[in-house]
This record gives C-alpha cells, sequence and structure tokens, in this order.
C-alpha cells in the first residue's frame, strides 16, 4: 500500500489539491437561490442516502407493527372459531335433546291413549352378531315375556326374542328372520311382512290378480299373533306383477324418526283398519224423450232415437227402418221385430 502511494505520489496530491479547490470554489459560489453550491452538492449527495434510510426505518415499523397485528388477528379469529365450534356443539345438543323429548312425549301420549297395555323402553345396546336385533331396558322385572311386539306410535319395530331379569333382546323388523302378517288399507290384500336386511322389506304371498298401489298403507292383520290388528306397518315403494306373486317393497313407518324409545305391548288389544274413502262411480243419464213422441204399449214415452256420435251401428239400422215405416216404437227395453226377408216396399 505504502508503496502503490508513493508510485503514484505526484497524481495524489494533484487530486487533493484540485478536490480542495473545488470545494473552496462551491464554498464561495452561490446558484440563482443564493444557496451555496457545495451545500446544494452535499443535500444532493445524502438526500438518496436519506430517503433509502426512512424507507427503511418507515417500512420496517410498518411491518413490525402489521405482524403483531396479524397475530392478534390471528389469535382472535382462533378464539372466533372455537367458540364457533363450541355453540354448533351445544346446538347439536340441545336439538337432539329436543327431539328425544318430542319423540318421548309422543311417546307418553300414545301410550296413554292406546287401550293396549304397554311398557315404555329404551335402546341402550345393538347386539354384536347381528345390526338387526337390540337390546332395551326392560325385562321380565316388567312383565316382559318372549315374542312380545315392539312398537313406536308410527308403527311396528320388532319383536321380543329373548328376555332377561332387566333386559330385553328385540329382532327388528328389518331381519330377514322376521315375519308378520300385513293387510293393505284400500285393497285388503293380505300377505306376509318378511325382512330383507335393510330398509326395505318386502311383502309376499300376495297374488298377481289382487289390486295394489304405489302409496298404499299396510297394516298388521293380527294372523301371526304377535302384533294386535290395526297397527300402522308403512307404505308401499314398489309393486309389480312376478312370476307366482306381486313383487312388492314396503317403507317401515317405524324407523322414520329413528329407534330410541319404543313400547313393548304387554298385552294387545285389535282395533279396525282404517278405512279411505271410496271413490265416486261415474253416473250415466239417459237421453230425454223427444217432446211429441207416441207413447210405447205400457204408455211410458218413446226413447228417442241416438242418431248422434254415441249411437251404435244397431241404433243406426234400426232408425233407418223407423224412417222407412218398417219398424214401429216400441218399449225402451224391447227389442224391435226386424223381418228377416224385408219386402220390396220396406227396401229403401
Amino acid at each position: 500500500m505504502d508503496l502503490l502511494f508513493y508510485r503514484y505520489r505526484h497524481l495524489t496530491v494533484l487530486l487533493v489539491v484540485i478536490l480542495a479547490q473545488l470545494g473552496l470554489l462551491a464554498f464561495q459560489v452561490r446558484n440563482d437561490q443564493d444557496v451555496r453550491l457545495i451545500r446544494v452538492w452535499s443535500v444532493g449527495a445524502v438526500s438518496p442516502l436519506a430517503r433509502v434510510l426512512e424507507f427503511a426505518r418507515t417500512g420496517g415499523s410498518g411491518f413490525i407493527d402489521d405482524y403483531f397485528l396479524l397475530v392478534d388477528v390471528r389469535q382472535e379469529n382462533k378464539k372466533l372459531r372455537d367458540d364457533l365450534d363450541a355453540t354448533l356443539l351445544e346446538n347439536q345438543r340441545i336439538k337432539a335433546e329436543l327431539e328425544t323429548a318430542q319423540r318421548a312425549e309422543a311417546l307418553a301420549m300414545f301410550q296413554k291413549e292406546t287401550p293396549m297395555k304397554t311398557v315404555p323402553a329404551r335402546i341402550f345396546m345393538n347386539s354384536t352378531g347381528s345390526s338387526s336385533t337390540v337390546f332395551v331396558d326392560v325385562g321380565s322385572s316388567q312383565g316382559v315375556q318372549k315374542g312380545m311386539a315392539v312398537i313406536t306410535p308410527a308403527g311396528i319395530v320388532g319383536k321380543v326374542t329373548a328376555v332377561y331379569s332387566s333386559a330385553s333382546m328385540v329382532l327388528l323388523a328389518t331381519d330377514p328372520l322376521f315375519a308378520a302378517g300385513v293387510i293393505s288399507q284400500k285393497n285388503r290384500a293380505q300377505g306376509t311382512l318378511k325382512g330383507e336386511g335393510n330398509g326395505s322389506p318386502t311383502i309376499d304371498f300376495v297374488q298377481n290378480e289382487q289390486p295394489l298401489e304405489v302409496g298404499e298403507w299396510f297394516y298388521t292383520s293380527g294372523n301371526d299373533f304377535i302384533f294386535p290388528r290395526g297397527l300402522r306397518v308403512g307404505t308401499v315403494t314398489t309393486v309389480k306383477n312376478g312370476v307366482h306373486r306381486k313383487d312388492i317393497q314396503l317403507k317401515l313407518s317405524g324407523f322414520d324418526q329413528g329407534l330410541e324409545h319404543v313400547l313393548v305391548v304387554i298385552e294387545g288389544v285389535h282395533a279396525p283398519i282404517p278405512e279411505v274413502p271410496v271413490e265416486s262411480a261415474p253416473i250415466s243419464l239417459l237421453a230425454p224423450p223427444t217432446e211429441g213422441a207416441a207413447p210405447t204399449a205400457d204408455g211410458q214415452p218413446a226413447r228417442a232415437a241416438q242418431t248422434g256420435p254415441l249411437a251404435t251401428d244397431a241404433d243406426r239400422v234400426v232408425d233407418k227402418l223407423r224412417r222407412s215405416g218398417t219398424v214401429r216404437s216400441a218399449a225402451p227395453d224391447a227389442v224391435p221385430a226386424v223381418p228377416a226377408t224385408p219386402t220390396p216396399a220396406a227396401r229403401p
């Protein structure tokens, strides 16, 4: 470094002298606004760096403020989400309790109004062997016996297959081993309800000739000696003719509101199947007699000839013969006597 400075010492001294002269000139010379030139240069040289430093300071300060603000907002959002989740869970709990209370109230009202002797029960466990078998919290201590019907106000549920001291096992109507006698409401088609392992059991032993409609209700017939007659079973969802019998699928009404509270029928009472409105048969009116027509032999006015669009071919032949004079007016129910071989005068 000393060698380099020594080698260019003359040039270095010259540069120092020139810069000193320029500094003195800048200190002495003023511009049009009476500002020293050295001040103009100094401000021009320092201003960009000052702007950069100021931008970095303000930007860093704003970034730090925004960071802490975002941290607060994130924490507040997390708290609001937690509160919302807690509120949704509370609403679901309240809704479930309300639905349970409504079902319990409907069950108590049905139990009070029905003439049957029933015991309220709650399903508390499913069987490990089959999803179509459940356990209820009533047993022999409450008078429950094997083979008793299990129902809800909306329809049948199943039957008791095993009884313990304080619990009973119930075979649901969806199980393939379940069967019950049923009868349709409108057409009185009798059959057997059979479970299929799902929510759509079938009705067997209904002949193809038996009329049945989609949406028609089925009720218990009482022929199985388990379910009393007149309990709702469900509505027909599919019906079509099969090889030997109708293929019928049913939607169980007792499962619509879910299964939690049920009734075990201790003493059943048969009830009639509800009647449905009978459609009125069409009424056909006879045409009024023609005014001035000659009376028939029994004193009744002669029937007017049907020549309109509803007249049959026989009516038109009789009317044609009557106009020609071959056939006279007869009683309304009498058959006109048409000669086998018409005379020449009778030919048109």
